[in-house]
């Protein structure tokens, strides 16, 4: 058992952080997998944890993803974007682009997905989040619209705690090649 730990240190050494998001920067505690179930999200999302202090902040972050698929599929994309950082600094990278601060990212959605047809049903699945920190989330899943040809795909976003809760300061979206 030890010997997994000290491969996975080894590891966060040669691959930097992602090394070290990869075993919840802790050392030498398990990473318990639980999962939870919701009636927003059509999958059921993974929720890894180090210990059951950071479960209400991965079942928050969870929420904020859910509210954003209710709100996607309400047409809402304002709505959708309250759980982005509302800061120049966003940033959005997708289809080898980035894309700079909130209200761009907002005015490429609205350009992107101009109406209720072109939006179609939003899920999420597949949910992996690991908090860094006290401060700090990662968050790894697969999205997917279903609509006239429906499209899928991966995504990674970093979260921080604000004052005011838990805000994506960095997305990550990539679509499936068919």
């Amino acid at each position: 058992m030890l010997g997994k730990y000290r491969r996975a240190l080894r590891m966060s050494v040669v691959v930097g952080v992602f090394g070290y998001v990869a075993i919840g920067g802790y050392w030498p505690r398990e990473i318990p997998v639980q999962s939870q179930s919701s009636e927003i999200v059509a999958a059921e999302p993974i929720i890894v944890a180090v210990d059951t202090d950071t479960k209400p902040e991965v079942e928050s972050i969870h929420r904020l993803m859910f509210d954003q698929s209710d709100a996607w599929n309400r047409g809402d994309i304002p709505a959708f974007m309250e759980a982005y950082w509302k800061s120049p600094e966003l940033t959005f990278s997708s289809g080898g682009n980035v894309t700079r601060s909130w209200e761009a990212t907002r005015d490429r959605y609205l350009e992107r997905y101009p109406d209720r047809a072109t939006m179609g049903k939003l899920t999420f699945s597949e949910l992996e989040t690991r908090l860094v920190g006290d401060q700090a989330a990662l968050t790894l899943g697969r999205w997917k619209l279903e609509r006239g040809q429906p499209i899928d795909g991966n995504f990674s976003l970093v979260w921080q705690k604000f004052d005011d809760g838990w805000k994506i300061i960095h997305d990550h979206t990539s679509s499936s090649t068919r």
